[in-house]
Order: structure tokens, then C-alpha cells, then sequence
């Protein structure tokens, strides 16, 4: 990964990454005008997803979502993790594969906080009431979701193996609805991790005039 990455960038430089290029300024852009009199609440109809909304309407804006710093935390730390995994993403996946994992991973986490909610707090993977209203917004599940599938991708077993304890560490320490989304991002790609494997494993057999396994 490391040297397709650095190839890359020696080669092309920054026009190796536009898609990610694109997403920072995106990024920038909303937080700038979310922190106007006038922005907060266009940028919280375009990317705003709270369980608490209407299905429909949430689903729509997870999309836009991914790019919209969550108000909590600080904006360079968003950006920050765009520009590195995105980054690495596109210049090893592609941007299109890039932005789907990445929809894939947010879609699991908005999802889940759906699924928790009606869980309870009594159970293990449930959440309390007061997560219904929680602004869930940022570019973290799609993070945790592209670095995993990367080091799938790219056989970093241990490395990946260590990201998903470092998720768990997380939800261990600070019990939130930010920290099991980040699980459940998790499970949506080793998900999809499976079922690349799989395919490949049908294409490959079949190229050999095999028939595929039951």
C-alpha cells in the first residue's frame, strides 16, 4: 500500500487525489457556513441525519452527510482524516469504490442508530432515548469502513485487526452513539469484504471450468 501510494503522488502529486481534494474543500465549505447566522440551518437540511427523522428524509441526506463536520468536535480533525484515508483510498481503490465504501460504512451507522434505539438501553447493542436527537454527521464511520476494507484489500490483517480493537477500545471507554456506529461501520464492510472474497472465488473457478462451491 505504501508504495502504490507513494507512486502515485511522485508521479501525479495532488492530481492523484481530486475526489479527496474535492471532499476537504466540501468539507471546509459547510463548516464555514454552518457557523454563519444564515448557514446552520440549510447545512442541517442538506446533511443533517438524526434517528429521530423520517426514514426517507435521512437517507437522502447521508450522502452529504460524510462531509458535514459534526459540531462537537474540531473541524481539523475531520478534514484531517479525509484527506489521509480518502486519500489513500483513492489512489488504491479508486474514488468511485472510495466514495461507495465510504456510503456504504455511513449508511450501516445511520442504521444502527435506528436499530439501537428500538433495542433499548437495556440491551447490549441498544442505545438510550436521548441518541434520537444526536446530530449524526462527520466522516468517521466512512474512515473506519475505507481502513478496514483497505487492509482487506491489501492483506494488512494485522493492522486491520488492530483497528477493530482500537473501535472496541473506543466504545469500551466512552459508551456513545458515535463509538458503535463506528462498529457497525465495521461490520457492513467486513460484509461486503466476504462477499467480494466470494465472488472472487466463483470468478476464479469458473475461469478454470469449474462449478462454483455449494
Amino acid at each position: 500500500m505504501f508504495w502504490t501510494v507513494r507512486d502515485a503522488l511522485v508521479r501525479d502529486t495532488w492530481r492523484a487525489i481530486p475526489m479527496t481534494i474535492g471532499a476537504v474543500c466540501l468539507t471546509s465549505v459547510f463548516q464555514i457556513v454552518q457557523n454563519t447566522s444564515w448557514g446552520f440551518q440549510p447545512v442541517q437540511n442538506l446533511g443533517s441525519v438524526k434517528a429521530v427523522d423520517p426514514l426517507g428524509p435521512a437517507l437522502l441526506r447521508t450522502p452529504l452527510s460524510l462531509f458535514v463536520p459534526a459540531l462537537d468536535l474540531p473541524v481539523w480533525g475531520a478534514l484531517a482524516q479525509i484527506l489521509l484515508v480518502f486519500g489513500i483510498a483513492e489512489i488504491c481503490i479508486g474514488w468511485w469504490r472510495t466514495l461507495l465504501i465510504g456510503y456504504v460504512a455511513t449508511l450501516a451507522g445511520t442504521m444502527y442508530a435506528r436499530i439501537g434505539l428500538a433495542l433499548g438501553p437495556e440491551h447490549p447493542l441498544g442505545l438510550p432515548v436521548s441518541d434520537r436527537i444526536v446530530n449524526d454527521t462527520g466522516p468517521s464511520a466512512a474512515v473506519v469502513g475505507l481502513a478496514i476494507y483497505l487492509c482487506w484489500r491489501y492483506r494488512a490483517y494485522l493492522t486491520g485487526a488492530l483497528v477493530i480493537l482500537a473501535m472496541i477500545g473506543e466504545v469500551l471507554v466512552k459508551d456513545n452513539l458515535a463509538g458503535k456506529e463506528h462498529l457497525a461501520a465495521i461490520t457492513a464492510v467486513m460484509a461486503v469484504c466476504v462477499v467480494r472474497a466470494r465472488w472472487g472465488t466463483v470468478r476464479a473457478r469458473a475461469s478454470l471450468g469449474h462449478p462454483p462451491p455449494p
